[in-house]
């Protein structure tokens, strides 16, 4: 093993055979990437089909069916035997379907998690995918980034990176680049930076030593392979939930078994009976079944371009009422370009705004008009504004030389670059105008200049200059504090106006948005002239005291800020961390709060906000801080995040609220049946092949249920409310009261009364629970709306569904086979009337419910 750190750079430029200031040659880098692989984590090996499928039996109640089943066998129960195998079979065939389609899915999402680097190949900088990064590249780090890969560093300014993840100390890294003594411990090694560790500030240049499973993190990897994801909070209660009513029904199986010898039944019948019962009432794939609707929704926000990170989210986001949101690249195309320049030096000003930027250009020995500049929007716009007066950033830089510089900080809101020039030295500055006329000398006039340009909704960007006659300190070891100190007495030059165009879908997603009662809340570093313009352009109209900027912000207390926070509907001049106290104050009014972010010193916001939000062009902190990312930046996407949220949140409840239903109702037919000493109105078998068409398909199908026309009509859903509503639990007990009705009473009129033959009625019976759920899925289509206000056939999905439950249940009693397994007869037109009759009367007094909750306004939101 290299002991890195305690290598000085020739002898690493030696062992790795490459070029400091030109990095490596594209042919090597090939031949690389071919010997020693991409450049990414070992992962766990997926299981296999097979193994995931005998996953499926992995159940206390899947081992006491088949329990039941080797009875039977010993007994000679053909029938009953073969009957309860197919359905552990088809039980477990169902679960494998729904795990080995959500892995797919949640596979699909994770590839859009690839990160960047920024490396030099060649004698260019260029960004590429982190995984083709090989030994001996040459990388740029800057805060915000992830490190992409392990390197020995060969220069940095203020680098200080966060390695908690790989040392647990929670304090950042202040990174040097000396060599260091062998001994040095991996915590202490300082001239170092490790795979996964997270920039906090500074900027830095290194050569990348390990990769892949070679890394620090990467051999960590390795021995752990993976760690258990840990479940939502949504899939631990409905997993609770279903042990709950799981023990609710074993008792009433046990009930139902003891009352049965008591009465002097036939033990094995009555053993088999309760075990049937038990699978077919216990709602054990409903945690199942509920990450599949979640990972669909995922999949669905993701056709829309936003990426949901985690299953945990898609709950919170359909519940959230606030949008906290920056101006630029979120409402805007994040494509700025100049608008109006205000200077008393032109020329001076574009140079100025060239150097003293951070985008870099591939390949600036391309003409012009073929570069591909890397950077920020505004940082871009400066670039191309400036090659248009034909002021070329490369051919500056040439002609000075960078000493050092201070990256743009979010709280100063300027940035800093100090340059030689022959005999020169020049500090450059660039950033927010107002904060570099506290620091200039000639202030007279630019108020009124920066207000009017403002006042047209342009982002207004200054710049100045100052000469350095004194400088004392080594170059080398200025630091940011230094850099701040002599950032004083500037010239300020030039103002210039970037104008970056409204994207054209934003004002009607505005509209959505306050018509769905969701409070759209600007959040911007923006000046605020410039930020009520832009508010009016979307639709958003904002009076004066709707205004609060960062340092009148600054001066409220924390109860001032609740009291006043819904008042508000533009923060202007917000620093990051700002918005921590924006969504502090909206949270103690017991609001969910989405809060948008790209930067580093955003990530703390996004992981306080209920929803996080990042921007794909962000940066990766901000991402992994997050729970949702906008790959595409707009607000717009957002919107239809949260409308498909809501979408997802009742789904949940309509698939909750069907299964609860049938998980009762077979149960206490048989149950009462046993109370009133009735022979047993339905069979195992039957009870068994009810729940294989009965609960899969339908349920599934409420995963590809559209969203309610009125979705984005309502009111954002109240976090207070429960997921299991009082109206579905009402509807509940409504249905398997129902069910079990119409079951009982069937059957006592048919044997008690006609004299009919036990097969016969218990057919019969048989029907009812079947048929009934045909067309009582399309009653839960919508809680809030009775059938005929809503297209009950939208779902093609769960249309079908209900045509599969029609056709097998036609073949369990005209297929001899199936009549002899399930010890059912044919029917004629007249029973399948009958059938069809008590259907819908089921259908009608659902509905009647739902009509009485509808009628008082007792629906909750």
């Amino acid at each position: 093993m290299i002991n890195w750190h305690s290598l000085n750079l020739e002898e690493i430029a030696r062992i790795l055979r490459t070029d400091f200031e030109k990095g490596l040659a594209l042919k090597e880098v090939k031949d690389r990437q071919e010997k020693f692989g991409k450049n990414l984590l070992p992962e766990e090996e997926l299981p296999s089909s097979w193994r995931m499928f005998l996953e499926q039996f992995k159940s206390p109640l899947v081992y006491i069916l088949i329990m039941a089943g080797l009875v039977s066998l010993i007994l000679k129960e053909w029938t009953d035997a073969i009957v309860i195998f197919i359905a552990v079979f088809i039980n477990g065939l169902c679960g494998f379907w729904e795990e080995k389609k959500t892995s797919k899915i949640l596979e699909k999402l994770k590839k859009f998690l690839r990160p960047k680097a920024i490396v030099l190949r060649e004698n260019q900088k260029k960004e590429i995918l982190a995984e083709n990064l090989v030994p001996g590249d040459i990388i740029f780090l800057k805060a915000g980034d992830r490190v992409p890969a392990d390197g020995r560093l060969l220069e940095c300014q203020n680098l200080r990176i966060d390695e908690s993840i790989l040392t647990g100390e929670w304090v950042p890294s202040q990174k040097i680049t000396n060599t260091l003594p062998k001994e040095t411990p991996l915590a202490e090694r300082d001239n170092m930076v490790y795979s996964g560790c997270l920039v906090e500030s500074g900027e830095g240049k290194a050569v990348v030593v390990a990769i892949g499973s070679k890394t620090e993190i990467g051999k960590i990897a390795t021995l752990i392979k993976k760690t258990k994801e840990e479940k939502s909070p949504l899939q631990k209660k409905l997993s609770g939930f279903s042990r709950l009513v799981g023990v609710a029904i074993v008792m009433v199986c046990i009930f139902i078994f003891l009352g049965g010898i008591l009465r002097g039944g036939n033990i094995l019948k009555l053993f088999e009976t309760s075990v049937a019962i038990a699978v077919g009432g216990i709602p054990e794939g409903l945690p199942v079944v509920m990450t599949v609707i979640l990972a669909i929704g995922m999949e669905r926000i993701l056709r829309k371009k936003g990426l949901i990170r985690k299953l945990t989210s898609v709950e919170t986001l359909g519940s959230a009422r606030v949008i906290c949101f920056d101006k630029t690249k979120t409402l805007t195309e994040g494509k700025m370009e100049l608008a109006e320049i205000l200077a008393t030096d032109k020329k001076l000003a574009f140079k100025i705004a060239a150097l003293c930027n951070e985008a870099f250009i591939e390949k600036p020995q391309n003409p012009p008009q073929d570069w591909k500049i890397i950077g920020t929007p505004t940082d871009r716009a400066l670039i191309i504004s400036a090659l248009k007066y034909q002021i070329l950033k490369p051919e500056l830089e040439k002609k000075s030389e960078e000493l050092a510089k201070l990256p743009f900080d979010p709280t100063l809101k300027f940035q800093l670059s100090l340059r030689k020039e022959g005999e020169k030295i020049l500090l450059f500055i660039s950033g927010a105008p107002e904060r570099i006329l506290e620091r200039a000398k000639n202030k007279e006039g630019w108020s009124e200049k920066i207000e009017g340009l403002a006042k047209k909704g342009l982002r207004v960007i200054g710049v100045g200059y100052k000469e350095i006659s004194d400088l004392k300190s080594e170059i080398s070891n200025l630091g940011k504090e230094e850099l701040e100190r002599m950032a004083e007495d500037f010239t300020l030059v030039g103002l210039m106006g970037l104008k970056d165009p409204i994207r054209k879908e934003v004002p009607e997603a505005i509209r959505v948005a306050k018509e769905a009662g969701l409070v759209p809340v600007i959040v911007t570093g923006d000046h605020k002239i410039t930020a009520k313009a832009v508010a009016r352009e979307i639709g958003l109209e904002v009076k004066e005291d709707e205004i609060l900027e960062g340092r009148e912000l600054d001066q409220l207390s924390r109860e001032e800020l609740k009291n006043k926070i819904s008042q508000i509907k533009i923060f202007a001049r917000a620093e990051p961390l700002h918005k921590i106290k924006i969504i502090q104050a909206w949270q103690s009014q017991g609001e969910v709060v989405a809060m948008t972010g790209d930067g580093v010193n955003d990530a703390p916001a996004l992981k306080r906000a209920d929803v996080g939000v990042a921007l794909g062009s962000g940066t990766e902190v901000a991402k992994f801080a997050s729970d949702l990312i906008l790959l595409d930046d707009s607000f717009s996407t957002l919107v239809k995040a949260i409308e498909e949220g809501r979408r997802i949140l009742d789904n949940l409840r309509k698939g909750i609220t069907y299964v609860m239903a049938n998980s009762f109702a077979s149960a206490v037919i048989v149950g009462l049946a046993t109370l009133f000493g009735w022979p047993l109105p339905i069979l195992a078998v039957q009870i068994l092949w009810n729940n294989i068409v009965e609960d899969s398909l339908p349920n599934l199908a409420y995963a590809f249920e559209p969203g309610e026309k009125e979705i984005m009509k309502r009111k954002p859903p109240s976090p207070k409310v429960p997921l299991l509503t009082k109206e579905m639990k009402i509807l509940i007990f409504a249905t398997g009261t129902i069910y079990q009705s119409f079951g009982l009473l069937l059957f006592g009129i048919l044997w008690k009364i006609l004299g009919m033959s036990l097969d016969y009625c218990r057919t019969m019976v048989f029907g009812v629970l079947v048929l009934n759920t045909a067309f009582v899925i399309f009653g839960y289509k919508n809680l809030r709306k009775n059938i005929f206000h809503y297209n009950p056939f939208s779902n093609q999905v769960l249309n079908l569904s209900a045509l599969i439950i029609v056709a097998f249940f036609a073949l369990s009693i005209y297929l001899p086979h199936l009549q002899k397994l399930l010890h059912t007869v044919a029917l004629g037109w007249g029973s399948w009337l009958i059938l069809v009759g008590i259907s819908l009367a089921s259908l009608a007094l659902i509905e009647l419910t739902k009509w009485y909750f509808i009628s008082r306004r007792l629906i909750q939101e």
